[in-house]
């Protein structure tokens, strides 16, 4: 191989690794919790609960979901929930909110990571592997291969389940909950909105 040649290979290269990192900063996640400005066609614009309004593009075949209202009670071993959290002064966690997620839907975004409802606040979501009633409702989640994590489920927090809903949900004033991604352009697109329906707002 000749010098040159060995130039293009190297910058081919160096070129191709560019590209990734460059695809892989290209889209930033974004959640997104407001009132529905108006949905035009495939575009959903949200007054956010920072006040600001966003555009954000429904990519082909994008789902919705409604919410229901739950129990803490309704919750049993062998449930997947997500569950977001904050640390307690005397140790352990706090649930938030808490979504039941359907059979169908077991597994999604399994693990534990930040969350943003509140400040230093965590997303949990797992399997149950116990439920206790100690001193109020206690959920153990097992997630990621064994590891486990145990929260506290005050009787204030909020638990929901999924619901069916329709884009004729999506009026002006109704509560919405959207995972997004921004664009290294700043274009907000998503797959999925959850909706507040039957009067129950999206939690998380």
């Amino acid at each position: 191989m000749t010098l040159k040649t060995l130039a293009i290979v190297l910058a081919t290269i160096s070129g191709l690794a560019g590209a990734s990192l460059v695809a892989a900063q290209a889209a930033d996640a974004v959640r997104i919790r407001g009132t529905v400005v108006a949905l035009a066609g495939s575009t959903l614009t949200v007054k956010t609960r920072e006040g600001v309004t966003d555009a954000i593009a429904l990519g082909q075949g994008w789902k919705i979901s409604g919410v229901a209202k739950a129990a803490a009670e309704d919750i049993k071993q062998g449930d997947f929930l997500g569950i977001a959290s904050v640390s307690k002064a005397d140790g352990g966690s706090g649930a938030l909110e808490v979504v039941i997620f359907p059979a169908a839907l077991k597994g999604t975004g399994e693990g534990d990571r930040p969350w943003d409802l509140e400040p230093n606040s965590r997303m949990t979501n797992g399997t149950v592997a116990d439920v206790t009633e100690i001193a109020g409702r206690t959920v153990t989640l097992t997630y990621d291969n064994g590891q486990k994590k145990q929260i506290a489920i005050p009787q204030t927090t909020p638990v929901v389940t999924f619901a069916p809903a329709t884009p004729a949900d999506l009026k002006p004033g109704a509560v919405v909950f959207v995972n997004a991604e921004r664009g290294s352009d700043g274009t907000l697109t998503a797959s999925r909105v959850v909706v507040g329906t039957n009067g129950i707002a999206p939690p998380m």
